[in-house]
């Protein structure tokens, strides 16, 4: 399998040789030139995997390039029950309604999922080929610590993680900054997520700067990590369908659009998935994209902090890879779009607002504080189950798009213990903390606070590349 530019920039690669890339020489995403297909004899024949040897059957679709068994002791090696105790159960919550719990890993996150998986196959490809990579990303909360903790201590790889400072839980800042492993460094910029977006982008475009000190990249621009997440949209549906070809929806918290997206890919590859329901909170900007065909992305000065920080992000960097299908994938209307987007703050594509829905199966709504403090305390009423600010947006907008017969899955965002704050409001207690974590704020802190400018990161970079 060989993979291309949503730009329309550059050869066709093996996975191997993008997944060490990131972002594509040209500006754009990667993609596979064609998406492998799945029948449903295939998917029935899955339904007795674990989900190690699930994970081993789909990322092998996309991975041509590592023998087989090699794969297989990675996944093996990434979802082993030390690292994940228990892995995605399904939580029902309301007739047809149920958490896919994802946050069972080191780092109570989402983002484990795929980020242990990244960190087996970066330390087997760079050991493969005797080179070093220097990982430069953003975070607005979750994506850091997991990837720190996947890669701490790996052989050839160091982390550069930007965060935005002052704007993530309290928990989340000392998950990061509490490691003092080498090979990571974390760096607080004084902005919002999306300038550090904008600071990785800049770098990871500088060809040069790029070259000389072997960047690549975590955050969902990776390839690898959107292949790692479809593991759990066929998870999700092996265990919520009763049978070949019962669609189940998927409800999904979107922020930078890397989880949903990875959901799309699923249904394009043929797992019944009837709807994907974006859920967004006050920075709703892939909300009214889906609502009205305009993407408006705002400036950081009209991106709102919220109670769900991780999903506060006015450019999804992973948007593009959408777009790429939405208009037939054509590299030159993207790079147009792309253009367009650039010199006028938007584009229009509401020509094609029958497809999200009719074609590729999209639903979006908003949630608020309130609405968010409501679904916490309704569901903890009624289940006794504590969910997550993320993922409360998840369910109140799952809430209503409920179909008769069709299961709908909410992927779990986080557990609470990572926002206790707003559990606190919420509820009047503070959430369980796992007893491993429990001290994290007593331990000492590591990061390096600068201004918002990509010329300083880099210079860190260039002291501290391996």
């Amino acid at each position: 399998m060989k993979y291309l530019s949503t730009r329309g920039g550059m050869a066709p690669q093996p996975f191997c040789d993008i997944l060490l890339e990131g972002l594509a020489p040209d500006g754009g995403l990667t993609l596979p030139e064609t998406l492998p297909t799945l029948d449903p004899a295939t998917l029935e024949s899955w339904r007795r995997l674990d989900y190690a040897d699930l994970a081993a059957r789909v990322l092998g679709l996309f991975i041509d390039d590592i023998a087989p068994d090699d794969l297989s002791r990675m996944t093996h090696a990434a979802y082993a029950s030390d690292v994940f105790p228990r892995i995605a159960p399904v939580k029902p919550l309301r007739p047809g309604l149920a958490l896919l719990g994802l946050s069972e890993g080191p780092t109570l996150a989402f983002k484990d999922m795929a980020m242990q998986f990244l960190g087996q196959v970066f330390e087997y490809v760079l050991a493969r080929r005797g080179q070093t990579l220097n990982i430069l990303g953003a975070t607005s909360g979750d994506t850091g610590s997991a990837a720190e903790y996947a890669l701490r201590g790996k052989r050839g790889v160091a982390v550069f993680m930007l965060s935005p400072h002052g704007r993530m839980s309290a928990f989340q800042r000392a998950q990061m900054y509490s490691l003092q492993d080498a090979n990571i460094h974390n760096i607080a910029v004084r902005g919002v997520f999306d300038e550090c977006q904008d600071i990785v982008k800049a770098l990871a475009g500088d060809l040069e700067f790029k070259s000389a000190h072997r960047l690549g990249a975590v955050n969902s621009i990776n390839w690898a990590r959107i292949a790692a997440q479809v593991v759990y949209y066929v998870w999700g549906w092996l265990r919520a369908s009763q049978g070949p070809g019962q669609p189940v929806s998927f409800a999904v918290p979107s922020g930078n659009f890397g989880n949903i997206l990875a959901g799309h890919i699923a249904r394009e590859m043929g797992v019944p998935i009837r709807r994907l329901v974006l859920a967004t909170n006050e920075n709703n900007v892939l909300e009214e994209f889906f609502r009205t065909g305009v993407y408006r992305p705002r400036a950081a000065s009209q991106t709102h902090a919220t109670s769900s920080p991780s999903m506060d992000i006015s450019r999804a960097s992973n948007f593009e890879r959408f777009v790429f299908d939405l208009v037939g994938r054509d590299p030159v209307r993207v790079r147009g779009l792309m253009e367009e987007l650039r010199a006028t703050g938007r584009f229009d594509l509401s020509d094609l607002l029958p497809e999200f829905t009719e074609r590729y199966g999209f639903v979006a709504g908003a949630s608020t504080h309130a609405d968010r403090l409501r679904t916490i305390r309704d569901i903890r009423r009624e289940t006794g189950v504590l969910i997550d600010p993320h993922t409360a947006d998840g369910v109140k907008v799952a809430l209503e798009h409920l179909e008769e017969g069709v299961p709908m899955l909410v992927l779990e965002t986080a557990l609470p213990a990572k926002f206790a704050e707003t559990l606190i409001e919420a509820t009047g207690e503070a959430p369980e903390v796992p007893a491993a974590l429990r001290d994290l704020d007593r331990l000492p802190q590591r990061v390096e606070v600068m201004d918002c400018d990509a010329g300083l990161v880099a210079d860190y970079v260039r002291r501290h590349a391996l």
